[in-house]
């Protein structure tokens, strides 16, 4: 029997809806799939062992960097491998990886293309290899092979206000999004569309998960309201299943400020908080990365979630090449003024632009001025803002955030620390902080960001 193993690098500390849904068409025709998940297990030659073909998994920024240190260790313990790079980010840095020697990278609905080139691989063809393809034509999902994955138990878990952890599992009601912000990693493979899981799968999957001891969900859509019908279907049916378990979802400011009453019905389902890509407070900045909102409606947005009794967990970019040192202070008070200081990790306030392969923001005119040549190193193009001060800045907020992570601090204690910080750049004494900055709120026990640069302890682990 052909074993197949599929790799995760990272996926935000969940068990990856990534690895388990092809593991379900693989294991279905027969092949013997394995699963080694690299935010909680080492590679090792065990893992490798007998591979007739090797899968890395790359939904984000973070796990294609750590994939790119870990794939010559993979074809040194797995020489006769037949090697594949599949997802979001494989398509648009395919040189890199068929530089490393993957001869097969797959974008869009990966699952039949997986199936095809192990069947490849059974039938011993000469030359298995489907070169680069990203296809979007619409599959029949399945449901995912959870068993096949490190236990639940091992993943990041929501802490809840009173610090008690609540098991999470992971699952997706769509993929792709049919909105075409420029900056968005989504952008340059589906171009505006989207496919969506049926609910019985959806609710499927979360049984199995909820049966290992999950209490909270993460929905990993993009958005999970791009279609508004099948989201209000997919959250009832998730309510009237099994109503003692929360969840939580992405969705955009622009769909929130849209569609109150589907806050308001999202909330009577169960939802615990929503996660919202705000990235800036400057509506110039906004313009240019199409993100189809401006920051009057992050305030609406904000009153609107709190009216329907959820939290809300805003995500920025805050270091842009237009990105000004009184901007960025102008976020930190808007944060203070909204009583989110709380609901932010430390990591959504170091987060610098990422241009990578594929990008859609050398749309913006004169963009490409802006950015160096391509960085193979750190899969982008590099860029330097025109005030060196404001490339300092970011440096050691990001040395803030990384402190923070690693030490668990608090959240309002970084915040007054990037507070300073700041003040001290504008050679102002930073004025004190109000008494309430905002609640304590949800949030996951594994807050990095998807488009963040891995960390030492990341690369250390592969």
């Amino acid at each position: 029997m052909i074993r197949i193993v599929l790799i995760s690098p990272y996926e935000l500390g969940r068990q990856p809806f990534g690895l388990a849904e092809p593991a379900r068409w693989l294991d279905d025709a027969g092949f013997d799939v394995r699963c080694c998940d690299l935010s909680v297990d080492r590679l090792s030659a065990d893992a490798l062992a007998g591979a007739g073909m090797v899968a890395i998994y790359l939904p984000m920024h973070t796990a294609t960097r750590i994939a790119f240190e870990v794939l010559p260790k993979v074809r040194a313990l797995a020489p006769r491998a037949v090697l594949c790079a599949y997802g979001l980010y494989a398509p648009v840095n395919a040189r890199g990886l068929r530089r490393l020697g993957v001869d097969t990278v797959i974008g869009g609905e990966y699952e039949p293309h997986l199936l095809d080139l192990a069947e490849r691989v059974r039938a011993g063809a000469p030359s298995p290899a489907l070169g680069v393809v990203n296809d979007l034509a619409k599959i029949t999902f399945r449901t995912p092979l959870r068993d096949a994955l490190p236990a639940l138990d091992r993943y990041a878990a929501i802490v809840m206000p009173d610090g008690a952890p609540r098991p999470t599992g992971f699952t997706e009601a769509s993929r792709g999004c049919k909105h075409r912000c420029r900056h968005c990693p989504v952008v340059p493979v589906y171009e505006g569309r989207f496919r969506i899981v049926p609910v019985d799968v959806v609710i499927a999957d979360i049984a199995q998960q909820v049966a290992a001891g999950a209490r909270h969900i993460s929905f990993g859509d993009p958005d999970f309201l791009n279609g508004p019908t099948h989201a209000l279907r997919v959250a009832r049916a998730v309510h009237e299943t099994f109503p003692e378990v929360t969840w939580d979802a992405t969705v955009k400011i622009e769909h929130i400020v849209r569609y109150p009453g589907h806050i308001e019905a999202l909330a009577e389902a169960g939802c615990l908080f929503l996660i919202s890509a705000v990235e800036s407070i400057d509506d110039r900045i906004l313009e240019r990365l199409a993100k189809g909102h401006t920051a009057a409606d992050f305030e609406r947005a904000v009153a609107i979630v709190r009216a329907a009794g959820l939290h809300i967990t805003p995500t920025f970019v805050p270091f842009t090449p237009w990105t000004t040192i009184e901007g960025y202070r102008a976020l930190l008070v808007r944060l203070v003024e909204l009583r989110l200081v709380e609901s932010v990790p430390a990591v959504q306030l170091s987060i610098r632009l990422l241009v990578p392969a594929g990008s859609h923001l050398f749309e913006i005119d004169g963009f490409e001025d802006l950015v160096d040549a391509f960085d193979d190193a750190m899969l982008g193009w590099p860029w330097r803002h025109p005030n060196p001060t404001v490339d300092a800045l970011q440096k050691r907020i990001q040395a803030i955030a990384e402190t923070a992570a690693d030490t668990e601090e608090p959240r309002r204690v970084t915040f007054e620390r990037i507070w300073r910080c700041v003040h001290e750049a504008l050679g102002e004494a930073p004025p004190p902080l109000p008494a309430d900055v905002g609640s304590p709120a949800p949030m996951h026990s594994e807050p990095w960001y998807c488009c963040a640069e891995p960390t030492a302890s990341q690369l250390a682990a592969v």
